[in-house]
């Protein structure tokens, strides 16, 4: 009898029955279809943070432009005035001063990849997607 039974053991053959793999396939395609979406949706956030990165940074070299002309943004423009100011472009951002007047500015970033533009108004004071008042 002990002889059969270590005959049995020696003829069977271990391993994982396609069902099993089949299950773990399953598994492993479900958590990619979770995750893919996620890893491209924070592309787009890293995108959009350089755009409010840009328009912030040149929100506060407009910010000291004015300061060193008694309060007047009429002479800071995307040009001159914000890189003499420390404004440093950012790679993919386009930075253009929009619109301006001696009390008020509007920025704008549009990004090379495909996502809306950002607008920064003196007078909101944070960026957005939504065009404010002073810019055309």
């Amino acid at each position: 009898m002990f002889q059969r039974f270590h005959a049995m053991q020696e003829r069977r053959e271990d391993g994982f029955t396609l069902i099993e793999l089949l299950v773990v396939i399953l598994i492993i395609a479900i958590l990619a279809a979770i995750a893919i979406p996620v890893f491209l949706n924070q592309r787009q956030k890293g995108w959009i943070a350089q755009s409010e990165s840009a328009l912030k940074n040149g929100a506060n070299a407009m910010e000291s432009c004015a300061t060193g002309a008694n309060g007047s943004y009429a002479g800071c423009d995307a040009a001159t005035g914000l890189t003499n100011e420390g404004f440093r472009p950012v790679v993919g951002v386009t930075l253009t001063v929009a619109a301006k007047s001696a009390t008020s500015f509007c920025l704008m970033a549009v990004h090379t990849q495909s996502i809306p533009t950002y607008y920064w108004s003196s007078d909101v004071g944070a960026p957005g997607t939504a065009k404010p008042a002073p810019c055309p």
